[in-house]
């Protein structure tokens, strides 16, 4: 299957629980728990084109009832990313948007096998490192938008560095104790 992957170099954003602030380029937790793009066991990191995004995802849609988070950019120079906002694109890559939009957590809930899942290994298969999706979280409209990485680190061609100049992020776990 060839298709159509861009190089995403932009700057993307993701609001950690500050228990967690510091390891914000681990994707342990979507490791533990899955996502909607990878199950258990699989690492993910999962971003957002906007900082108000990223708010969406992290209060998963419930704005008046906010947490604590801290808000964290990445700097990304990222090669073989799939735009599946693109319809084009989906088409290429024989993505549905049902398959994008499936209720994962219910079917994952349930012990079915999200959709999701199977075309995020379809994927990774075919050598993509990340995707980006719309949002769908509740609140979320047209321009918001996703960067879900499966292959990242801090070199090319999969770079997806925290932006911290100012070391103010925690170094180690210690400081949550």
């Amino acid at each position: 299957m060839s298709l159509p992957f861009v190089t995403w170099t932009k700057v993307v954003y993701r609001a950690h629980n500050p228990r967690w602030a510091h390891d914000p380029e681990s994707g342990d937790g979507a490791r533990r728990h899955g996502g909607r793009f990878n199950r258990p066991g699989t690492p993910c990191l999962y971003t957002s084109a906007s900082p108000e995004t990223a708010w969406l995802e992290a209060q998963q849609g419930f704005a008046f009832k906010a947490q604590p988070m801290t808000l964290v950019a990445y700097a990304v120079d990222c090669a073989q990313v799939l735009d599946l906002g693109d319809r084009a694109t989906q088409e290429a890559a024989g993505v549905t948007p049902a398959d994008l939009a499936c209720a994962w957590e219910e079917l994952s809930s349930r012990g079915e096998e999200p959709p999701s899942w199977r075309l995020a290994e379809r994927l990774v298969q075919a050598g993509a490192a990340a995707i980006v999706v719309p949002s769908f979280a509740r609140g979320a409209g047209p321009a918001d938008v996703n960067v879900v990485f499966w292959r990242w680190g801090r070199e090319p061609p999969h770079r997806v560095r925290v932006v911290d100049d100012f070391t103010r992020l925690p170094r180690d776990d210690a400081s949550w104790r």
